[in-house]
């Protein structure tokens, strides 16, 4: 693999550093929502569920688009060594976080009781209050969206990676206490959920603190650089502030509208659930702790995968929008087929693994609750990590190629599907929750096709389909046959359920790598570029799989 290829696809090696960052921060994240969950409940949890739904809308209106927007500005500019545009990109990034963050953090934190009395017709009470203390969160994390902007243009990810872990950490810590402390102090109170789900996003704001404060000190430490390498360019004309603030917002602006679009599916979502579901005769109550179950059991384990996903596509985007910006035509469509592969690798195994081992995992992280019904949710709803994965890669390759508008439409498309499907279940079946499971699947299905399709008609890309997805898939089956007989075997013998998972799980991990590498799924020169390529090929040669 020669030196400039091995350049062009540093961004799998980033991706996978931020990858494993969100990896981690997501591990963090189930283990301390845990003990929380356990503190404030399933009606808590509820709460708290919804309060976060209505947060990142108005985070991804604000500020989500961000890191994205600002990282292709700059990327398209490094490639062209525009130092003097990239300073000025930054202060006018940073301008326009400050402002969007603090208007969106003012509108949740006086719009907190006018949405937990029109949500679901006021079926969410004691909304407000988590909602509150998310209000000063939305613009700190604004501010580190322009942070983590400057640096993945510049094709870091390291400073996001380090953030997102002290951020969650500090985040972990808190709300478990903040949440024991308010639930102990509020329960003989009529809304002690509402205090209990505002302790969980306590940790929220504090870690959210502690990110932008170390984002800042690496700003100060790596801010003498990007000074010296702007007094040295010698263009002689960079773009006025009023053109940079333009170009910030038309390129946010399609990012925010398509990540809104599936933000409001889960506010749809909820809302609909709510209020059918009342007609029906489901108390407060009954339908809090369902949205609780499908929240807590389903959406945040299938969210880790996921993360995975979204890390690979915070990587591609300033590197295909690299090559797009020099018209490197070839290097761009190696990029998005290598980038299609890797996610992919990752993803089968994830969804394979939650279907069979989703009631034995939930059966660790919640064992006072309800794992049957959580297991049921994960195992039938765990394939859309793949699609996800597919749609969140293909929707930055899209962002890239400067195709903005497309992702968006797509998005819109699939929500008014979702929408339909998901009304017609509540409505006309029996099937409740797991009407929302569903929906969740159908939704990322229908925006991974039309984005694909889309891609292959703006660029050269051509996908192949037999290493890329057949693979995978088929080395995730074995690997599930496999896990699911030797979870039964072992358990039937010996039922001690946290131990015989730990035990299957490695095994599970081996068998899929196994299978992957003797079925021919990545060539040596792919592996090559993978984090740590060179150790995983000499592994896989020795054990005769390669």
């Amino acid at each position: 693999m020669s030196g400039k290829n091995g350049k062009q696809d540093n961004y799998i090696k980033q991706g996978t550093i931020l990858a494993a960052a969100s990896l981690i921060v997501r591990i963090i994240g189930m283990l301390y929502r845990f003990p929380m969950s356990n503190i404030i409940g399933e009606e808590g949890n509820g709460l708290y569920s919804v309060a976060f739904e209505i947060y990142d809308i108005m985070l991804i209106i604000s500020s989500y688009s961000l890191p994205l927007a600002i990282s292709k500005i700059i990327s398209a500019k490094s490639s062209k060594k525009e130092y003097k545009g990239i300073l000025r990109t930054f202060r006018c990034a940073f301008t326009f976080a400050f402002i969007a963050g603090a208007i969106a953090g003012l509108v949740l934190f006086f719009g907190a009781p006018l949405f937990e009395k029109t949500l679901a017709g006021g079926k969410y009470t004691g909304l407000a209050l988590p909602l509150r203390v998310l209000a000063p969160t939305v613009f700190l994390v604004a501010l580190m969206g322009a942070l983590r902007g400057l640096y993945q243009g510049k094709g870091t990810m390291m400073p996001t990676a380090v953030s997102q872990i002290i951020e969650q950490i500090v985040n972990a810590g808190v709300s478990i206490y903040a949440a024991y402390a308010l639930v102990k102090a509020h329960e003989t109170a009529a809304d002690v959920a509402g205090w209990g789900a505002a302790g969980g996003t306590m940790g929220t704001l504090f870690g959210a603190l502690f990110g932008f404060v170390t984002l800042g000190l690496i700003y100060f430490l790596f801010r003498p650089v990007i000074v010296t390498q702007a007094k040295r360019d010698r263009h002689k004309r960079i773009e006025s502030q009023g053109e940079i603030y333009k170009l910030i917002i038309l390129t946010s602006v399609p990012i925010i509208l398509s990540q809104t679009v599936y933000q409001i599916s889960g506010i749809i979502d909820y809302s609909i659930f709510g209020g059918i579901q009342s007609s029906r005769g489901f108390s407060d109550v009954a339908i809090k702790t369902a949205t609780g179950l499908y929240s807590t059991k389903y959406r945040l384990l299938i969210s880790v995968p996921i993360a995975i996903a979204t890390a690979m596509s915070s990587s591609i985007l300033p590197s295909v929008a690299s090559s797009f910006a020099i018209n490197d035509e070839e290097s761009m469509s190696r990029k998005i087929s290598l980038g299609i592969k890797f996610n992919m690798l990752i993803a089968f195994p994830c969804f394979a693994g939650l279907a069979v081992l989703a009631k034995p995992v939930l059966m660790i992280l919640y064992p006072s609750q309800d794992y049957v019904t959580g297991g049921y949710l994960l195992a039938i709803g765990s394939i859309a990590v793949v699609f996800y994965a597919i749609s969140n890669i293909s929707g930055a390759v899209l962002q890239g190629i400067d195709r903005m508008r497309l992702p968006v439409i797509h998005s819109a498309i699939a929500l008014v599907v979702h929408v339909i499907v998901v009304f017609l279940l509540l409505k006309f079946t029996s099937l409740g929750i797991i009407s929302l499971v569903i929906g969740n699947v159908i939704f990322p299905v229908i925006v991974s096709i039309l984005n694909i399709r889309s891609i292959m008609l703006y660029t050269s890309y051509r996908q192949e389909y037999i290493r890329t997805f057949g693979v995978p898939l088929i080395s995730s089956f074995i690997m599930a046959a496999i896990t699911l007989g030797l979870y039964k075997l072992i358990y039937a013998l010996f039922p001690h359920n946290t131990i015989v998972v730990i035990f299957v799980i490695p095994v599970a991990v081996v068998v899929y790598f196994a299978m992957y590498f003797i079925l021919r799924g990545a060539t040596k020169e792919e592996v090559y570029e993978f984090p740590m390529g060179v150790r995983i090929v000499r592994l896989a040669s020795r054990f005769g799989v390669m």
